[in-house]
């Protein structure tokens, strides 16, 4: 996000426990079944090859026209009217700078947040982008424009680095980690600066956090324990040959 001046475990058994039976998730190492990895990468690279080409589109668009949709849809900070363009100011960029260096960030992060499913990739995508245009427009300076992707990167960098923790995949923590140590000069611009939209990016990267919590893998629900029903004569096969067969039809007829 940049900021120009406006226009102006334990499982226990099931016998003898009244609370039910309470399991917890164990850790996944291998990253999976290979065809299906390789299917949600495939998606994933489709998708974001297709998000990079939507906002560089915009940014000919844009520039074409003089940077006016960035003052048209960028995020004015506590202005009403400007609320709806929380969802329009992650698309448009001040600068070819600016496009420039979101999109490698941009691309490499949400490949990692999409691989392992496109539905919970977009509403990864739903919250991030919520989180930090809210904290753009709650907390930034007045009379300033708050536009660009970064505060969306900044949520998939924090939904990656945490998913792995709340699923318990050991692959994905590996990654996590990974992307922490690499890019690690990014936490940087969580910092105060002059024209940098840093709320945004720490809205972005609360919101990637509180995504891995929320769409974590429930893979151990609670099971409750049912004891086992008693044998009554009503299980039993009556056989008509047998002598006894008249007294077994008379206590079932009496609900015995």
């Amino acid at each position: 996000m940049s900021n120009e001046p406006a226009a102006a475990n334990r499982d226990t058994s099931p016998a003898g426990n009244d609370r039910g039976t309470r399991t917890h998730r164990a850790w996944v190492v291998d990253a999976g079944r290979a065809e299906t990895v390789l299917a949600g990468a495939r998606r994933a690279l489709f998708v974001m090859t297709g998000f990079l080409i939507l906002i560089w589109a915009l940014q000919l668009a844009n520039y074409a026209d003089g940077y006016n949709l960035t003052q048209s849809y960028g995020i004015m900070p506590r202005d009403l009217a400007s609320l709806p363009d929380i969802l329009t100011a992650p698309f448009l960029h001040v600068s070819w700078s600016h496009i420039e260096g979101n999109s490698g960030p941009l691309f490499i992060f949400g490949f990692l947040a999409a691989y392992r499913g496109i539905a919970k990739f977009f509403a990864v995508t739903v919250i991030v982008v919520l989180t930090s245009g809210f904290a753009a427009w709650f907390f930034e300076a007045p009379r300033t424009v708050g536009v660009g992707a970064s505060g969306v990167v900044f949520g998939y960098f924090g939904y990656i680095i945490v998913r792995g923790l709340f699923d318990r995949h050991a692959i994905d923590v590996l990654i996590g980690a990974v992307m922490a140590l690499c890019f690690a000069y990014q936490f940087a611009v969580l910092l105060p600066h002059q024209g940098i939209g840093w709320q945004a990016h720490v809205g972005g990267l609360l919101g990637g956090i509180a995504s891995g919590w929320l769409l974590r893998e429930r893979r151990a629900a609670q099971r409750e324990s049912k004891p086992a029903r008693a044998t009554t004569s009503k299980d039993l096969v009556v056989d008509p040959s047998n002598p006894r067969a008249e007294l077994y039809k008379q206590l079932d007829d009496m609900g015995l």
